[in-house]
């Protein structure tokens, strides 16, 4: 039998389903189910709030600066 990588996602009621085709002659093997997550764990609003604001004012090059940002095109006014 050869190792097999399957990409699922666990539902909203916390449970994952899966269902992997293996041929007759792995029929009765036992096997090993090992759960990886990918990535970091989602944030919550709140943890995306703190993030941001930790990267205010967090540019240090003194040599950095915003460029003149021109002049803004005149449009014709909406009706």
């Amino acid at each position: 039998m050869n190792r097999i990588v399957l990409k699922s996602r666990i539902g909203a009621d916390g449970v994952l389903h899966l269902t992997i085709p293996v041929s007759a002659a792995d029929a009765n093997r036992e096997v090993q189910v090992t759960i990886d997550p990918i990535g970091p764990p989602p944030m919550t609003q709140e943890e995306w709030r703190k993030f941001i604001l930790s990267t205010a004012g967090s540019i240090t090059d003194p040599t950095f600066v915003r460029h003149d940002q021109g002049q803004y095109e005149r449009r014709l006014e909406l009706p």
